[in-house]
């Protein structure tokens, strides 16, 4: 496990003279000096979390720590869990590439955009194909046009080596406009030589 970088400020280390207090079961106590609230969490024998430094006054609760802690900690777990992603895939595709090839390849492309990963698209070349490039640049512009809306273009399609490459990332809105479409295609269309 990851060390968390979660930290709370407990009893004497609590700076501010007044906080409103919740205890132990949920229940807001209401504003009170930092002295009394201290005294509350000790006859429980429980200790008292600031848990919202930034209000004015600050919000501490009276907790068990070692249970507050790991509940914390779990959260903080999930959140992570659920922002994961934002890495970089690559699929490889042939310039002359079959047509179930092409659809299992695809398919791993929308995988890795509903992951919310960046995906580069790879058309490799190879010897005598290298005098047919238009079919890399069509292939990559039949991608961009099934996936359509989904996409947005990092990287337009461009050689490096024997590799046409073109970087996608998905996009956060569903509405894109038609004529940002039209100029990604002519785009692609332009890039041929």
């Amino acid at each position: 496990m990851k060390n968390s970088t979660l930290f709370w400020r407990t009893d004497q280390a609590i700076r501010a003279p007044e906080v409103r207090v919740i205890d132990s079961a949920g229940k807001q106590l209401g504003v009170m000096k930092l002295e009394k609230a201290l005294e509350k969490a000790k006859k429980e024998e429980l200790t008292l979390v600031e848990i919202a430094p930034k209000a004015v006054p600050p919000v501490v609760k009276i907790v068990e720590f070692g249970k507050f802690r790991y509940q914390e900690e779990k959260k903080q777990r999930e959140r992570e869990k659920k922002t994961k992603g934002g890495e970089l895939k690559e699929i490889r595709f042939s310039p002359f590439i079959a047509e179930n090839d092409y659809n299992i390849r695809l398919g791993r492309v929308k995988e890795f955009l509903s992951e919310k990963n960046k995906v580069r698209l790879v058309v490799v070349f190879k010897g005598k194909q290298m005098g047919s490039k238009q079919f890399g640049f069509n292939l990559l512009k039949k991608l961009v046009n099934e996936l359509g809306e989904t996409i947005s273009i990092d990287m337009d399609p461009k050689f490096l080596g024997k590799h046409l490459i073109m970087i996608v990332s998905p996009t956060t809105k569903k509405v894109v406009k038609e004529e940002n479409a039209k100029t990604e295609d002519e785009k692609i269309d332009n890039q041929k030589v």
